[in-house]
Parts: C-alpha cells; sequence; structure tokens
C-alpha cells in the first residue's frame, strides 16, 4: 500500500546529507558515495510506486492512498509500512553498505582513492 514511502524517505534523508558541506570531498567511502544510495532508493521508491498505481492503491485524486479512506485500512497501511517498508529499506542499506566495501576494497587495490565516487 505505502511501503515504498520508507525508502523514500530514507532517499530523501541521503540526498539531504550529501548535500552538507564537505561530504562530496571526505575521505570516509561512506559519505562520499551517499549518492548511491540516493539513487538506489529512488529507483526503488519510484517502482514501486509504479506498481501500486498499476494495482490502484494509489490514485491521483485526494486522499491519493486508497488505504486512507477508511480507519482499519489506514491502520493495515501503517502496519505494512512499519515492517515490509523498513524491511525494504534495511535490505537496500546492507546491499549499499556492500557496494562500498567492495567498490572500497578494489579502488584500493588499484591504488586509487577510495573517496572518489
Amino acid at each position: 500500500m505505502a511501503c515504498f514511502t520508507v525508502p523514500l524517505a530514507g532517499a530523501v534523508a541521503a540526498a539531504g546529507a550529501s548535500k552538507l558541506p564537505g561530504v562530496r570531498r571526505s575521505t570516509n567511502p561512506f559519505l562520499a558515495k551517499l549518492p548511491w544510495l540516493t539513487k538506489m532508493s529512488l529507483g526503488g521508491s519510484f517502482l514501486l510506486a509504479i506498481e501500486h498505481v498499476y494495482h490502484g492503491e494509489i490514485i491521483f485524486t485526494p486522499p491519493f492512498l486508497t488505504a486512507m479512506k477508511n480507519a482499519k485500512d489506514t491502520q493495515e497501511m501503517l502496519h505494512e509500512m512499519a515492517t515490509v517498508g523498513v524491511s525494504m529499506a534495511g535490505v537496500l542499506l546492507v546491499a549499499w553498505v556492500c557496494m562500498v566495501v567492495v567498490s572500497t576494497a578494489l579502488e584500493r587495490r588499484r591504488g586509487e582513492s577510495p573517496a572518489k565516487a
């Protein structure tokens, strides 16, 4: 129903954090590669939103999410966001950490600076 909003919120937070002064030029590879996390989160959220539109769970008139029409459906939606959405964001974060670790190891092997994104 609205599980895509949790990774979307993570994308907004990562995008905001990557705009902070000094983050792009940081020697910390995790800070330098925050744009990767942003792009991964935005891409996944966008595709899930399209899937929810296709299935009629998102509509283009208020309240936009069909689950918000009554209290029972809203409660179910919030539960789904807390379980499925948080799980998706967690898996996405673990995948990003693995990507950063592998890319940093490969950059060090080649003798490059690990902070380049």
